[in-house]
């Protein structure tokens, strides 16, 4: 199946600013190289911030869309969304997560987190941590980090050679080939930010005590690493963005714009599966309580 975004359905509020946003110019197509320095972090798709309220009107009514097919998903329990974020720290992982998916319903979807690998999982091939926490029939999964990391990090820190990195590319695109064969849709977002936002979010974890908890020396440390952790995220996109799992490259600066261009996306992959609540029992109209 190749998983095309299509235009959104007619709504009041569409004719305002948000209409006028494609977001399938965030997607990168197989074959098709993309370089993020071609990518405005602070894109809105508005030439001010004045039709703003209409961004965040329509990501209202995304997040409403997305409770009822998530419902449908869930009860129909044949297919499965995963849903993969990749950026880099401070990108918005978490906050992504917790607006988009504060409403549906928590038996339905599944978050998981990765760190830094275990012994255990060290001891196993890069793959195996992640492939047990898959979705299964019914659920939305969303994995804040993932295998990408595994192409990423090590790259960066030179764990693994370039010879390696291609087998990891290759054995990443037969791994989401198997899913979606399975039954698993999957869609993954790189959420872009500047260097200079980058810079003011770690500013504030270390100025805001509710955000020290948050605050990791480790980040300061990367930071020195910004341009070979870009490169990495750039080929690894590239490497591995098909027509059954494509990679949309999103402007992130702007929370509220990064919010409503993912949840648009992710309601219409959901109106394209169209899942389906089962058939009622025979005879409903039968049955009586009493």
């Amino acid at each position: 199946m190749t998983i095309i975004v299509e235009s959104a359905p007619h709504h009041p509020r569409n004719e305002g600013s948000m209409a006028a946003v494609n977001v399938e110019r965030f997607r990168v197509f197989p074959n098709n190289r993309f370089h993020l320095t071609d990518i405005d972090s602070n894109d809105s798709g508005l030439e001010s911030d004045g039709e703003r309220s209409e961004i965040e009107d329509r990501l209202k009514h995304n997040l409403h869309s997305l409770r009822d097919l998530q419902a449908r998903l869930y009860a129909e329990r044949e297919r499965a969304l995963l849903i993969i974020l990749l950026a880099t720290d401070t990108g918005g992982k978490d906050s992504t997560i917790r607006r988009i998916f504060s409403g549906v319903n928590p038996q339905g979807c599944r978050v998981v987190s990765f760190g830094r690998p275990t012994e255990e999982e060290l001891s196993h091939d890069f793959l195996w941590r992640v492939h047990r926490h898959t979705p299964s029939r019914g659920l939305i999964g969303i994995f804040n980090r993932s295998h990408y990391e595994d192409v990423t990090v090590p790259r960066v820190k030179g764990d693994i050679d370039h010879d390696e990195l291609l087998r990891r590319y290759e054995h990443i695109r037969n791994f989401e080939s198997l899913l979606h064969d399975s039954g698993v849709t999957i869609l993954k977002f790189h959420l872009s930010i500047s260097k200079d936002e980058q810079a003011e979010r770690l500013q504030d974890r270390l100025e805001d005590p509710g955000k020290h908890w948050k605050f990791d020396p480790s980040d300061i440390e990367d930071r020195e690493h910004w341009a070979e952790y870009q490169t990495a995220f750039e080929d690894a996109v590239n490497a591995t963005s098909t027509d059954h799992a494509p990679w949309f490259v999103v402007p992130a600066n702007r929370k509220w714009f990064r919010d409503a261009v993912i949840s648009r996306i992710i309601v219409q992959t959901l109106k394209r599966m169209d899942p389906q609540y089962p058939p009622p029992v025979e005879n409903l109209d039968t049955y009586e309580v009493r």
